[in-house]
């Protein structure tokens, strides 16, 4: 056969734009190192990678950044009219729907053309003056990444306590405010988190301190304002357990947990006193979890004792002992417990049946039990802002995929509600163009998998639209159907987007969890990829027009996924993703790592390290197509460190055999949740947004 010099020219053409782009991938250094463990040796060519002081990591990092613009350059157009297209939805002058606390309406607004709140409240009535309490705007300066947490107002309404975290690794300073006269008090706690209560005298704090290597939160001290030193309440000494302090809506009870990933240990001081010592109310046991608050005059448990999806029981103030727990809700086998307020006469539990969530009012005297009705059917609904014990007003959050975020108050005596708020969506939203709908697609083994979606109406089931698939399935968190503003950009460009509910969430209850945790983990990657298989089956779309996100233990699913079953995808997005499962796990001087091996096992023990290792996205790497594929993470990353999806991209692009894209942007002055500011934040969902379109072949 002859080939024509023309079809030989544009032959070489290609090859030479495939050559230079190949060529251009900046490569780490390859350093060998061996792990040797259960008598099985890994090399891992990049754990020199593990040290964010080596001058090498930077560089190489820059230089994946700037490949990375080079790649997305033709894209940068469609990114600017998105960012732009999703700001413009955006109400700039707005502020929270504002709650009652003591004298005063608190609340927070923005202000047009600025990034972050500025705390705010009224005396008596929502029509008297405005006091500005603090306007984190002006408290910026030149940080590139500020994050204010836990705006909490003393008891007697005089002072505030704020925290500040300039960097992103969720170390913080905790700042206190003197809301009469506008001036910062000299104390400071610094590199400590943002979990802080307020005692009732109003000038002692109690808050928690991580490791600084760890970052595991393991103490509880308390600060008196103008002493000089503080002092610990109370220090968690199993490096699997995290500490944190809460406080109950009655404000009777400070309450200190200690928690692994299922297993709790609670201890109680009143708030009154919070010189006193704190008290054991349980001693922790494996598998027990459970959770107290307080209604005055005793305690309120939620427990897992034998009971899967959780009961709740009735304990004298005077004596915790198991035996004088009075159960008053029992164990139900369709409906997980994952939540309760309790009110001065009603106590309001958060319910999933089902897979849908129900809130459940009911009375602590005579009266029957009943639950807020909702009129969609995939929706929705939590407690918010609930602040005050005595009363008969319950504030919810409800939102669907179709429903922008709505705060009511309802009143749990006559059943009245009230709409408080409801975001405003800018640009001509109008949810009559849009469905939602909730399908259940089998999986292999024959579980029954739920799924949330939504759509434009008048979709075709024809293979032909793009869908972005997303899911998470770790540590029992369920991701309910929500409503985002951003998501309308890919919605009126004909995607359709679908939450795949697998296990390792608690959406079917807490065995839905079980499920998909430990040595049964293989059920959280295998059901998404049975999601993606019945879609594309079904005609929803095609592996020509199938996109797919996680992040974070969403992003390990990212990883092994691609790796199990790639050539479904045309392409993915993997955000501050897990995936050097085995090496992290294996070293506790990494932060968080202990902390961890509840929820996926201990690979110290051979059984779990042959199974963590089977699914391990980097140490699955092979060499195979891939999609393509757009990972990003942040340098000061708390909970993911940034070397793991750097490590990844590394051997991904060593070994990959296709010339689809490979991309990873790091954010040099970010941590684990990207930027923060309300407009800045909209840069990260912007990037992916564009990734996704520009291979769809959508321009604009």
């Amino acid at each position: 056969m002859r080939i024509s010099p023309a079809i030989c020219a544009a032959f070489i053409v290609v090859l030479a734009a495939c050559s230079s782009n190949t060529s251009e991938v900046p490569m780490p250094e390859k350093i060998p190192h061996t792990l040797n463990i259960h008598g099985d040796e890994r090399v891992d060519d990049y754990f020199w990678m593990n040290d964010r002081e080596d001058p090498r990591v930077i560089d190489w990092l820059n230089k994946q950044n700037e490949w990375t613009e080079k790649r997305m350059e033709p894209m940068q157009g469609l990114k600017a009219s998105l960012f732009d297209e999703m700001r413009s939805r955006i109400k700039e002058e707005d502020s929270s729907a504002p709650y009652k606390d003591g004298d005063y309406w608190y609340y927070y607004r923005y202000e047009e053309g600025h990034e972050y709140p500025v705390y705010c409240r009224k005396r008596g009535q929502l029509t008297a003056p405005e006091e500005v309490l603090l306007d984190v705007n002006g408290l910026v300066g030149e940080h590139e990444y500020f994050a204010v947490r836990n705006f909490a107002v003393s008891p007697d309404h005089k002072l505030a306590a704020y925290g500040v975290d300039t960097q992103g690794r969720r170390f913080y300073t905790i700042y206190f405010l003197d809301l009469e006269t506008g001036r910062l008090l000299d104390d400071r706690i610094t590199d400590v988190t943002s979990n802080f209560e307020w005692a009732n005298d109003s000038k002692t704090l109690l808050y928690s301190v991580q490791d600084s290597e760890t970052l595991r939160m393991d103490r509880v001290y308390r600060h008196v304002l103008g002493e000089p030193k503080d002092t610990l309440v109370y220090a968690e000494p199993d490096d699997t357990n995290w500490l944190w302090v809460e406080k109950s809506l009655s404000s009777r009870m400070f309450y200190l947990v200690s928690a692994a990933t299922v297993s709790t240990e609670v201890r109680y001081l009143p708030a009154d006193t919070p010189l006193a010592e704190p008290r054991l109310f349980l001693p922790r046991e494996p598998d027990h979890e459970y959770f107290v608050t307080d209604g005055v005059d005793r305690f309120f448990v939620l427990s897992n004792d034998n009971a899967r999806n959780f009961r709740v029981f009735e304990v004298p103030l005077d004596n915790t002992a198991r035996d004088q727990w009075q159960e008053i809700v029992p164990h139900r086998e369709d409906t997980l417990i994952e939540g309760f307020d309790i009110f001065k006469d009603y106590a309001v539990l958060s319910l999933l049946e089902n897979g849908v969530v129900q809130l459940e009012v009911m009375p602590r005297g005579a009266g029957e039990t009943y639950r807020i009705p909702f009129d969609e059917d995939v929706f929705t609904a939590y407690s918010d802002d609930n602040v005050q014990y005595d009363t008969h007003w319950f504030r919810y959050g409800y939102e669907s995929m179709t429903t922008p975020e709505s705060v009511y108050d309802f009143n749990l005596q006559t059943r009245e509600q009230k709409l408080v708020k409801e975001d405003t969506v800018l640009g001509g939203f109008d949810r009559a163009n849009y469905e939602s709908k909730a399908i259940v697609v089998p999986a292999r083994d024959g579980a029954s998998i739920p799924v949330s979606m939504v759509y434009r109406k008048g979709i075709k089931l024809d293979g032909t639209n793009p869908l972005l698939q997303y899911g998470y399935g770790s540590y029992g968190v369920t991701i309910d159907p929500s409503f985002n503003s951003d998501r309308l950009s890919l919605l009126d460009r004909g995607f359709i987007f679908a939450v795949a509910h697998i296990r390792g969430s608690s959406k079917l209850g807490r065995e839905w969890y079980y499920e998909g945790r430990q040595l049964k983990k293989m059920n959280t990657f295998n059901d998404f990829i049975d999601v993606s298989r019945y879609l594309i089956d079904q005609g929803y779309t095609s592996p020509e027009h199938l996109y797919a996100r996680g992040g974070s233990a969403g992003g390990l699913l990212m990883g092994a996924v691609v790796n199990m079953a790639p050539e479904l995808y045309k392409g993915i997005s993997a955000a501050v993703p897990f995936v050097d499962v085995v090496t992290t796990m294996l070293d506790d001087s990494i932060p968080l790592t202990s902390g961890e091996w509840d929820e996926w096992g201990n690979p110290n023990e051979k059984e779990f390290y042959e199974y963590m290792l089977s699914y391990s996205p980097y140490d699955n790497v092979e060499r195979k197509d891939y999609p393509n594929m757009l990972v990003t993470t942040g340098l000061h990353d708390s909970q993911v460190q940034y070397w793991e999806p750097a490590k990844w991209v590394a051997k991904l692009n060593e070994y990959k055999t296709d010339d689809n894209m490979l991309l990873l942007k790091t954010d040099m002055q970010a941590g684990h949740s990207g930027k923060t500011g309300r407009f800045q934040s909209l840069e990260d969902t912007a990037l992916y947004y564009s990734f996704f379109l520009w291979l769809e072949g959508i321009r604009e």
